[in-house]
């Protein structure tokens, strides 16, 4: 008995063994085929389904931003730093070049160790997990995490067969997370250092891979303490896997890691809110394309390359000149109300209902609303407390506690701005800002539906139609109201008397004379001034054919009014605005080109060019006089200040030979007004933005933008611009009068 029990046991050794050798590659082969469970299938692994941001770039290349749910982007291996595979196979796979996917050997060592050694995972079967079945959100349990493994196992197996070491190595660091937004080595080499994959240094590659161990505890930038612990565990690796010399670890290891960290979300970058307004085009473009498996294009999800018009040099000096005159701007409208509340009525009158009105659309409101129901007692209660919060301000994000109420009451004081430039030759948007901070700030102040009333800088549209209607510059007219019925125009100043010409009249911004001008035209002018303004690309305004609509009474964005002064300076033609140039995919396959649909001649070569002068006189001897006088531009602009009723509004037009620009300045809501015109007035409110853009654009050698005068028409002018005594004169005021040294741009 003795000597059979010990027969049996080996007996029944060998067939365990037996059945194991032939369930194993059973069980592998019914793994791979995926009776299993759904496995992918070759197509897949060559072409792995990662979800890409869609990159956006600036006509000189530069990245204004991504659209993506995971922020990741996808380089070559010849883009990447050296010392940054060094320094991933030395701390995550240090076999790497040995194993066929899996690592046997390791896979041993982990199993009678426990586990105490660390994972017995390769970069390639990282790389399987990364692409095919990584769940953020939902932990598996044991059986299916288990299943999931084996998985992993016959895809690493797959993936060796099917693809060199170099880009195993690269597709696990283009998929594998690095922070909470980062996913790839090219978003976090921007993220963190502001930097391209190629250029990393053997230091900055350590902290980067040091994060793959726990991306919260080993963030530089919120532990960098421990960051620098795990940075010099990395390099140690290194120099274990002669990857580094000792010498150069030993100068390394106590140096501090040097961030240029570079937050991105879908609130701030460059040009945040033209991205945000393309957003809509790009949707709408990728709902009516296909991809060539027959489905269509996801922005957040395919990679695609969207180039623009946008210069990202522009961009910065839009957003730069914005920034700085605001800043100076709000302490200036802050200071002239005082404790005393800006919310006011046409009759200057306080309106007390209107913080709790714009308090009644905020999401706190509502969420309240359906918690209280018709409480509203109990809803004004809360909104009365004060709680924690942060709030903007031009010194910085402020953390402090104010009531929703007393919040609402703070954010509707700010001044915000819409500012577009445009190539006039090309009809291509160079610049666009549309307000202040977006992460506070949502509404784009530029885009076409963002109306508001234009005022003063509407006169040119006017004074366009009567020089294509033959009159000269140089006609005088009587300052006085025209005997329209039932409306009788006023000028600023009050004063009236005289004549005047044309070419004075629009300098001044005299109101009189511009409804003079139309009323010579005829019954039918208000009519064919709309005309005339939608040829120039003004369709989404609401226009009536009434007198007063030559001073500009109606709502029109800044997109459409710089498309429009762009006729001007583009010797009569409009050219449609446009802002993109093609779309590609992820492997730079044009998918789309574009170009301006639409090309107008609204005005002759001729009478495009008297107006750029009647323009530039406004610069030189009228409203706009304090862009030279006190801003110093050097070289030729035309332009135009506007300032609407009750200084809601403040614009100015800047008209170059290289870029027309709008520029609008006032509060979210009319009801907050400036307190005075002093400070309401476009020449104040809105022209020094365009003096500090035009000013940085024409200083950098680069973008070769030099103010030369409008070209004179190759054929001879037949129409009298020079008018003699009044350009002769010298500067006079905004109301036509001898300058004094006041200027009050209207």
């Amino acid at each position: 008995m003795s000597t059979q029990k010990p027969k049996n046991v080996i007996h029944k050794f060998w067939r365990f063994f037996i059945y194991l050798l032939i369930f194993i590659p059973v069980f592998f082969v019914l793994v791979s085929f995926g009776i299993l469970g759904s496995m992918p299938d070759i197509e897949e692994l060559e072409n792995p389904r990662s979800a890409l941001a869609s990159e956006l770039y600036s006509e000189d290349g530069v990245m204004l931003g991504q659209y993506f749910i995971q922020k990741r982007s996808h380089v070559a291996y010849k883009d990447i730093s050296k010392p940054m595979f060094d320094a991933l196979i030395a701390t995550e796979d240090e076999r790497f070049y040995a194993h066929s996917g899996i690592d046997a050997k390791r896979l041993v060592s982990a199993v009678v160790a426990g586990g105490s050694r660390g994972g017995a995972s390769t970069i390639t079967q990282q790389l399987a997990k990364n692409l095919f079945h990584y769940d953020e959100g939902n932990r598996p349990n044991i059986v299916i995490r288990m299943m999931q493994k084996l998985k992993e196992w016959v895809i690493a197996v797959k993936l060796e067969r099917r693809y060199t070491k170099e880009e195993i190595a690269t597709m696990y660091l283009n998929t594998v997370r690095f922070s909470g937004t980062s996913w790839g080595i090219k978003s976090a080499s921007k993220e963190f250092f502001n930097k391209e994959p190629s250029q990393l240094k053997t230091e900055e590659a350590a902290v980067l891979v040091g994060l793959l161990k726990a991306i919260t505890i080993y963030n530089p930038k919120r532990n960098p303490n421990s960051a620098m612990t795990r940075r010099n565990v990395v390099l140690k690796q290194m120099v274990k896997n002669d990857k580094l010399a000792q010498a150069e670890y030993d100068k390394m290891k106590s140096k501090p890691i040097v961030l240029d960290y570079q937050y991105e979300d879908h609130n701030n970058g460059p040009a945040v809110y033209f991205r945000e307004w393309l957003k809509k085009d790009l949707t709408k473009w990728c709902s009516e394309h296909k991809k060539p498996n027959g489905e269509n294009y996801n922005l957040y999800k395919d990679g695609l390359k969207i180039y623009t018009t946008i210069n990202s040099k522009l961009q910065q000096y839009a957003e730069e000149a914005a920034a700085k005159h605001l800043k100076d701007l709000q302490g200036q409208f802050d200071k002239s109300w005082a404790n005393k509340e800006p919310w006011r009525d046409e009759n200057w009158k306080v309106l007390p209902q209107y913080p709790i009105q714009e308090l009644k659309k905020t999401p706190r409101y509502r969420a309240l609303k359906e918690q209280y129901g018709k409480d509203t007692n109990a809803i004004m209660k809360v909104c009365r407390t004060k709680t924690k919060m942060t709030v903007f301000s031009w010194r910085g994000d402020i953390d402090t506690t104010m009531s929703p109420l007393d919040s609402v009451k703070y954010m509707k004081k700010f001044l915000h701005t819409g500012f577009i430039a445009i190539q006039p030759k090309t009809g291509q948007v160079k610049a666009w800002v549309g307000g202040i901070n977006h992460h506070y700030f949502q509404y784009d102040h530029v885009n076409k539906s963002a109306g508001r009333q234009v005022g003063s800088t509407f006169k040119p549209f006017v004074y366009g139609l009567a020089i294509d209607n033959k009159l000269s510059p140089c006609t005088q007219f009587p300052n006085s109201p025209p005997p329209y019925p039932n409306w009788k125009v006023h000028n600023s100043d009050g004063t009236y008397g005289g004549t005047m010409n044309m070419y004075r009249g629009l300098a001044t911004s005299t109101n009189c004379i511009v409804a003079q001008v139309m009323y010579t035209m005829g019954e039918n002018a208000p009519a064919n001034v709309i005309e005339f303004v939608r040829k120039m690309g003004i369709d989404s305004a609401k226009l009536e054919p009434v007198p007063s609509i030559c001073l500009g009474v109606t709502d029109i964005s800044p997109f459409d009014m710089a498309g429009a002064f762009s006729t001007f300076a583009n010797k009569g033609y409009w050219i449609e605005p446009t802002y993109l140039t093609r779309i590609e995919d992820k492997n730079g396959n044009i998918l789309a080109e574009f170009a301006p649909q639409t090309i107008k001649q609204v005005l002759t070569e001729e009478k495009a060019y008297v107006m750029c002068q009647l323009l530039e006189g406004v610069c030189r001897r009228g409203t706009g006089q304090r862009l030279y006088s006190k801003y110093g531009v050097e070289g030729w602009v035309g332009g135009k200040t506007g300032t609407t009723q009750s200084n809601s509004d403040g614009w100015f037009m800047g008209v170059t030979d290289d870029l027309v620009c709008a520029t609008w300045v006032g509060c979210d809501s009319r009801k907050v007004r400036f307190r005075s015109t002093n400070l309401g007035q476009g020449a104040h409110a809105a022209l020094p933005i365009f003096a500090y853009f035009i000013k940085k654009a024409k200083a950098d050698p680069k973008l070769g933008i030099k103010l030369q005068p409008i070209p004179l028409p190759e054929k001879a002018l037949n129409i009298e611009y020079n008018c003699g005594e009044y350009i002769e004169s010298g500067p006079v005021d905004e109301f036509g009068k001898p300058n004094d040294g006041l200027d009050l741009g209207i």
